[in-house]
C-alpha cells in the first residue's frame, strides 16, 4: 500500500515540503502526497506587511495551491483541521463555508501514514484588555487587506472632504520586532505614495506612527547592532518609538500602558508576541507548550507519537547546546523542510532519521525603500554586518529563493522579467 503523506499547513514550509515531497516521493510513486490548508491560495507571510501598507498587491502575489498541486505531483485538499485521531490515523477537518454561511465543503477525514503538521502561528496579544476587540492583527492576507482598506477609507474620505488639511491620522503599532518596524518604515512610504497620486489633503506628516515596545530595545530578538541603527532610521523618518511600554489595555481611542501613558491611535496594530492556533493545545494527548507548540525531539518527531511531525512556529524544537529552543523563524522553517523530505523518504524505507540543528544565517529588516539593515553569517565569512542598497538586495533575494524552491529557477526568472515590466503599466500602490 501506498505510503500516505499528509501536511497540515500551506505556510512557506508546508508548501516547500508538499513541492519537494511531491517532485520525488509524489512522482515515482513511493508515497502519496496531501496538502491541507483552509485557503485556496498562498501569499509568503513576511510580505504581509507590505499588504498591510498598500505596496504590494497581493492578487499579484499569490500562489494557487491547486495549480501548484497539479504541477507537482501532490494532492491539495481544502479545510481547517479541528481535531485528530491518533489510535485511527485520521485527522478530522472542519467543514468550509462561504460567504454566505452556506456549506462549501463538507466536514470529512484523511487518513495519513506519516502527518506533518505545519500550521504556523497566530500573533500572541497575552490577553491584554480591549487588544481583541480593538486591534488588528497582520497572521493573513485577509487581515492585511482589512488594515490596507481602512487607511485607504480615511484617505478616500479626506479627498472628498474640503477640511481635511487639518485631518491626522494616528497608527500605534504594538511590539517592535521585524514586523511592526517594517509596517511602519511602509507606512511612512506609502504616506507619501498617496499624496503622490493625488490623495495629498492628508499631508504625509499628518500620517503619525507610533511604535510601542515593551522591552528596552527595537528587534530584542536580533543583537544590538542591528536594533540600534533601525531605531535610528525610523526615528529619521518621522516615527514615534516608545520603548519600556507595556500595553495594558486598548481602547477605541488609543493605548494606555502600563505606567498611565495615553496613545491616541485611529487604527491600532498588534505585532508583538506569537503563539501556535489554539486548536492545537493538548489535541489527542500530543505535549504542547503554554504557547500552544508541539513538543517535538530534534527528528521533529512529536515526543508522543513518531507517526506524527511538527515544523516551524507551531513546533517548540530544542536547540542543542542551548536551553532555548529553535526560534520562529523563517530560515528555521526552510531548514526544517529540508530536512523532512530527507527524513519522509528514510522513514519509508525505514532508515535511520537524521535530526535537526538550526543555523542561524543572519537576519535582514527592511525598513521599505529608504534603506536595509542586517547581517550574515556563514562558516567562512563569520558575521558580516549590512546596510542601504547591499542589504535591501539581499532581503529581496530571500523572496526570491523562496519562489525557486516552489516555481523552479526559469519560472522565477519569468515572474522578475513580469514584475519589470509591469512597473511601467501599474501604480506603485494599490489604490483599491
Amino acid at each position: 500500500m501506498t505510503h500516505r503523506i499528509v501536511i497540515v499547513g500551506g505556510g512557506a514550509g508546508g508548501l516547500e515540503l508538499a513541492t519537494r515531497l511531491g517532485k520525488t516521493l509524489g512522482k515515482k510513486g513511493t508515497a502519496s502526497v496531501t496538502l491541507v490548508d483552509a485557503n485556496l491560495t498562498h501569499i509568503w507571510k513576511p510580505l504581509l506587511h507590505e499588504v498591510a501598507a498598500g505596496s504590494l498587491n497581493s492578487y499579484e502575489d499569490e500562489l494557487n495551491y491547486v495549480a501548484q498541486a497539479k504541477w507537482n505531483h501532490f494532492q491539495f485538499q481544502l479545510g481547517r483541521m479541528q481535531g485528530l485521531d491518533r489510535e485511527n490515523k485520521q485527522i478530522h477537518l472542519a467543514a468550509t463555508l462561504d460567504e454566505n454561511g452556506n456549506e462549501l465543503v463538507p466536514a470529512r477525514s484523511l487518513g495519513y501514514d506519516s502527518l506533518v503538521i505545519s500550521v504556523g502561528s497566530t500573533t500572541n496579544d497575552f490577553g491584554t484588555k480591549g487588544a481583541a476587540e480593538h486591534c488588528l492583527f497582520l497572521d493573513t492576507r485577509k487581515q492585511a487587506e482589512r488594515f490596507h482598506q481602512q487607511l485607504l477609507n480615511r484617505y478616500l474620505r479626506a479627498h472628498a472632504t474640503e477640511l481635511a488639511a487639518t485631518e491626522e491620522i494616528n497608527v500605534a503599532i504594538v511590539g517592535a520586532g521585524a514586523t511592526g518596524v517594517e509596517l511602519a518604515a511602509e507606512l511612512h512610504n506609502a504616506a507619501h505614495e498617496l499624496a503622490a497620486y493625488g490623495l495629498g489633503q492628508i499631508k504625509p506628516e499628518n500620517l503619525r506612527i507610533t511604535v510601542i515596545e515593551a522591552g528596552p530595545r527595537v528587534l530584542p530578538a536580533l543583537p544590538e547592532r542591528i536594533g540600534g541603527p533601525v531605531h535610528k532610521t525610523l526615528e529619521k523618518l518621522g516615527v514615534t518609538v516608545l520603548t519600556n511600554s507595556a500595553v495594558s489595555e486598548v481602547t477605541a481611542e488609543g493605548l494606555v500602558t502600563a505606567t498611565g501613558q495615553v496613545i491616541p491611535a485611529t487604527l491600532k496594530v498588534w505585532a508583538a508576541g506569537i503563539r501556535a492556533p489554539a486548536f492545537l493545545e493538548g489535541i489527542a494527548g500530543l505535549e504542547t507548550n503554554r504557547i500552544n507548540q508541539l513538543q517535538v525531539r530534534p527528528t521533529l518527531q512529536t515526543t508522543r507519537d513518531d507517526n506524527i511531525f511538527a515544523f516551524g512556529d507551531c513546533a517548540a524544537c530544542p536547540q542543542k547546546g542551548s536551553d532555548r529552543n529553535v526560534p520562529p523563524r523563517a530560515q528555521a522553517a526552510h531548514q526544517q523542510a529540508s530536512l523532512l523530505v530527507k527524513s519522509l523518504r528514510l522513514r519509508i524505507e525505514g532508515g535511520e532519521l537524521p535530526e535537526y540543528r538550526y543555523k542561524d544565517y543572519g537576519s535582514l529588516i527592511s525598513l521599505s525603500k529608504f534603506s536595509a539593515v542586517g547581517n550574515l553569517m556563514g562558516n567562512l565569512t563569520g558575521s558580516v554586518m549590512l546596510e542601504g542598497w547591499l542589504a535591501r538586495m539581499f532581503y529581496v533575494s530571500l523572496y526570491r529563493m523562496h519562489q525557486m524552491a516552489l516555481y523552479g529557477m526559469f519560472r522565477t526568472a519569468m515572474l522578475m522579467l513580469g514584475s519589470r515590466i509591469g512597473r511601467g503599466t501599474e501604480p506603485r500602490m494599490k489604490l483599491h
